[in-house]
Order: C-alpha cells, then sequence, then structure tokens
C-alpha cells in the first residue's frame, strides 16, 4: 500500500478530538424492529436529536423520507438549523460499521476517508450493495480524498488513541466470513498502512450473540491516550465471563508505545436482557457502545436504573470535562446495536495533529 493513507501523512484520531459532524444513516429497512417499530424510531429521533443539541448531524437518508424523518425529530426537539440531510440510499442503518472510517493528515489537518470493503458482518444480512457504496458516496459529496482500503472491515470494529494505538478483535478481522485468504501478519500490515497506528493490540472475541462477531466498540474503549474502560460480567458463571478475562488478561499484558501498562477501568455489563421470541436469546447489551461528542459523551441505558446509574457515574469520572447523558437504548439493541454502532464521527479539517 504505497499509496496508503499512512504513506500520505494520515492516521486516524481519536473519538475526541474536536468534531465537524456526527452521520448516521436513517432507520428505513424494512422488516427492522417488528413489534416496536414506532418505539425505535421514536429513540433513534431522540439520540439524533441530542447530538444537535452539541454539533451537526449528517443523516443518509433517500429524498422521499426526509420530511417524515424530520417530522420525528421535530418531535424530539432536535436543532433543525444543525441537521443536513443526504440523498444516499442504505441498506440498513449501522453508519458506524458501513460509513467511512475517516482519517486527517498529521501535519495539515486535512480529513479523507478510508473506504473498507463491506459484507454486513460476513455476509449475515443481504443486501449489502448500498450500504458498501456509503463511504464513496460522502467522499463525492464532501470532496474529501478517499483511500480504498483492500480489506473487509466495519468502524465499530477499530478502536484508537490517536497516539499509535489500535485495539481490534480476532474474531472479527481474522474471521473466514471477512478476510478468509489474509493472514495476522497480513492484516496487521493493511491495517497500519490505512490507520497510521504503529501497536496493535489483539482482543480474542466479544459477547455472545453478537451479529458482529465481537466488535471492539461493545468491549474495550480508550477514554484518554493511556486508560481504556472493559466491559465486566457480573456473572462469574455466565456466558460472557472466561471471553471478557481473556481479554481482560490481554489488555493487562499489551505495552504502549513508550513502554507504559494500559490503565483498565472495569466497566460491568447490564443485566442479560433477554427478549421473548426475538431471534437473538440474550441482546448484546453494554455500556461500552457510547458516543464522545464536542462536549459531551452519550451513554447507551437499558431501564435498569441501579445499574444505568452506575455505568453514567463510572464514565462521568472518565469524561470530566463532557457531559455524560444517558439514552435510552431498551428498544434500539433489539436488531443488535447501540448508540456507537449507529453513528460515524467527522473530525473538524480545522484541527491540527502533532
Amino acid at each position: 500500500m504505497s499509496d496508503s493513507p499512512a504513506a500520505a501523512g494520515f492516521h486516524m484520531p481519536a473519538e475526541w478530538v474536536p468534531q465537524e459532524a456526527i452521520w448516521l444513516s436513517w432507520p428505513l429497512k424494512a422488516g427492522a424492529w417488528p413489534g416496536c417499530r414506532d418505539a425505535a424510531e421514536r429513540a433513534y429521533a431522540e439520540f439524533a436529536a441530542t447530538i444537535s443539541r452539541f454539533e451537526t448531524v449528517r443523516i443518509n437518508c433517500v429524498r422521499t423520507a426526509q420530511e417524515r424523518a424530520a417530522e420525528a425529530l421535530l418531535r424530539a426537539d432536535a436543532r433543525l438549523d444543525r441537521i443536513a440531510w443526504f440523498d444516499h440510499p442504505t441498506n440498513d442503518t449501522w453508519c458506524r460499521d458501513h460509513g467511512p472510517v475517516f482519517v486527517q493528515h498529521r501535519n495539515t489537518g486535512e480529513v479523507a476517508i478510508t473506504d473498507w470493503t463491506f459484507n454486513a458482518w460476513g455476509g449475515k444480512f443481504p443486501a449489502w450493495d448500498l450500504d458498501n457504496a456509503i463511504p464513496a458516496r460522502i467522499a463525492a459529496a464532501l470532496g474529501l480524498r478517499r483511500f480504498v482500503i483492500p480489506m473487509v472491515g466495519e468502524g465499530g470494529g477499530l478502536e484508537v488513541n490517536g497516539a499509535g494505538v489500535l485495539l481490534v478483535t480476532e474474531s472479527v478481522l481474522l474471521n473466514p466470513n471477512r478476510n478468509p485468504n489474509l493472514s495476522k501478519a497480513q492484516v496487521e500490515v493493511i491495517l497500519r498502512a490505512a490507520l497510521g497506528v504503529e501497536a496493535i493490540c489483539w482482543l480474542a472475541s466479544g459477547l455472545e450473540w453478537d451479529d458482529t462477531d465481537g466488535h471492539i466498540d461493545t468491549l474495550t474503549r480508550f477514554v484518554d491516550p493511556a486508560t481504556v474502560v472493559t466491559v465486566v460480567s457480573r456473572d462469574p458463571n455466565g456466558p460472557n465471563q472466561a471471553a471478557l478475562e481473556r481479554n481482560r488478561a490481554a489488555l493487562a499484558r499489551f505495552r504502549l508505545p513508550d513502554g507504559r501498562r494500559l490503565e483498565i477501568v472495569p466497566l460491568p455489563l447490564p443485566d442479560a436482557i433477554r427478549p421473548a421470541g426475538w431471534r437473538l436469546e440474550v441482546l448484546p447489551a453494554t455500556y461500552a457502545n457510547f458516543l464522545i461528542l464536542n462536549g459531551a459523551v452519550l451513554v447507551p441505558t437499558y431501564r435498569q436504573p441501579v445499574h444505568d446509574r452506575e455505568a453514567l457515574r463510572l464514565l462521568a469520572q472518565c469524561f470530566p470535562d463532557r457531559q455524560v447523558i444517558g439514552i435510552d437504548c431498551r428498544d434500539l439493541v433489539l436488531e443488535g446495536g447501540a448508540l456507537h454502532c449507529l453513528s460515524q464521527q467527522q473530525p473538524a479539517t480545522t484541527q491540527r495533529q502533532t
């Protein structure tokens, strides 16, 4: 990848750098959220409206659906002057994964797009052709440089600290349903070239019943360049206990480029949510699926008051300079994701990286 982002001076910045906008893809997939479609759309509109109180929201939504979507945002008290519509058709709503992964030039602050192959988490949910085209559409709409990355990958599977470190999971990027012809070493070469990172920490796997096969943004997130929050199970005999312990041990062994250990903050999972008659036995609900904004952190909550308050308190300690706001995701997570999965941040072009 001689013409890679890293070779051109770009890297993936941390989520907490100043942002120009948050990208969303309005939920239009037929058949999604059966039996609770209206409730899920209200929750989605509340999420988008909350973002609009802090920064611009750019929404992929076909023109014919924009009026109805705007009405939902109006009912949620969104800042409509901060809503920008893009007539981009999509197959599904998970913009973190089908949207562009933005990178930024270390010296000039230029923002560019990395365009990965998207195959709906290993071909699980056809069709995905419209979703796979979203990065190219956004690059054309904004006039941004676009780097095509020769690998299947999703934004929810990538977590960086903006200082050279990347967290990923083997169960996603090394899965035969994504990249069957690439070795771990080959994947690492592509990741370094695409994202401008130098150190990669591999965790083994994620939560049971997770459609994504274990995205890192449901497990472990940076809250500053040397600190991560990582989910832990409340049930020592639960199905997630062994995998999460292995992940925590891998984080404890990892060394930052300067030789330091990561500071690890445990973030307990909510109690298991078991919806009757649903396609998932247990929903992959996690407080790690938060979204960092300019001045705020939006945290998924699950109508578990004690656990929700505990998660909000822990994350408020991690982000003392931002408002920490809970967003009810009990209906949204029925389709397998929450706030971070639904969104993708675009860094501000004026931000300089050194």
